[in-house]
């Protein structure tokens, strides 16, 4: 027998795994976020195991060349304040290398993140209400699909530091019986999207991006009324007043938040559009 820690990287086969312990960890994640979350980087999952028994798990996802993103860093109960967090952490980060590096943190870990050098830039805080919505009669509303694929795509590089094509295909997917999208589409010229997913408890709606805040809103109430009467999900970029506002318009209660942290230069990005951020786990 040993105690040390052993790191590999996970298979597609068993990206479910940090999401069940996310789940335990009462993360909430999405019924199908598997295959979209290992789309991103099939190469960015690692799992610390000693004698081939599960220790903890954590994702460091590569966005081309100059983006990185940490994530479902946990683990197992028993295991913690032994020292393997650490080896887990610096097998991530020297995978991610010297791109910038994003995270989020709840409160309590920022001071720790910070001696890795990331840097606290905005709170996200998360909104969480009962469904009180129609979905609107609004021709500019298009569901997503395959023939809108490629708008979205572009006009989601505006809100991420990196192209993330793969991850979108999985997360927009129209054939997906857990989840829904929609975008605001004007004269020809998308103005804002949309999805909400399935999650073990409610649903949650991410991203949510608009040019306007009153696009946000036609947009929400599409994804909301989806699930009128259920639990809905929504994290607010802080920055983005009209967010917040908007979260409160719809009876959304404020119930967690984490700490958007950076290694490295912070993105320039249009918070004042980012009504709901796509996921904590990816950025």
């Amino acid at each position: 027998m040993t105690t040390e820690l052993q790191v590999r990287q996970l298979t597609e086969n068993e990206i479910q795994i940090p999401l069940t312990m996310a789940m335990e960890e009462g993360w909430n994640p999405g019924l199908e976020d598997g295959p979209a979350f290992f789309s991103a980087d099939p190469t960015g999952y690692f799992v610390g195991e000693i004698d081939g028994k599960l220790v903890n798990v954590i994702s460091g996802v590569r966005y081309g060349t100059g983006y990185g993103f940490i994530g479902l860093y946990i683990c197992k109960r028993e295991f913690r304040t032994k020292g393997y967090g650490h080896k887990i952490w610096h097998h991530a980060m020297s995978y991610l290398g010297a791109r910038v590096i994003g995270l989020d943190a709840v409160n309590e870990q920022t001071a720790s993140y910070a001696e890795h050098g990331f840097k606290s830039i905005y709170r996200n805080i998360r909104q969480i209400g009962t469904s009180t919505c129609d979905t609107p009669m609004d021709l500019r509303i298009a569901p997503l699909g395959r023939g809108v694929f490629s708008s979205i795509r572009d006009y989601d590089q505006r809100f991420f530091p990196a192209e993330r094509e793969d991850f979108l295909k999985r997360w927009t997917d129209p054939m997906s019986e857990t989840r829904r999208g929609f975008a605001f589409v004007e004269d020809g010229i998308v103005m804002g999207y949309g999805v909400i997913r399935q999650c073990h408890e409610g649903f949650k709606i991410g991203p949510l991006f608009a040019d306007t805040p009153e696009i946000a809103d036609t947009l929400f109430r599409a994804l909301a009324g989806q699930v009128k009467g259920q639990f809905v999900i929504l994290d607010t970029p802080e920055p983005n007043a009209a967010a917040l506002l908007l979260a409160e318009k719809y009876e959304l209660s404020p119930e967690f938040e984490t700490f958007r942290m950076y290694r490295g230069k912070a993105p320039e990005l249009p918070l004042d559009q980012m009504f709901g951020i796509t996921t904590f786990e990816l950025g």
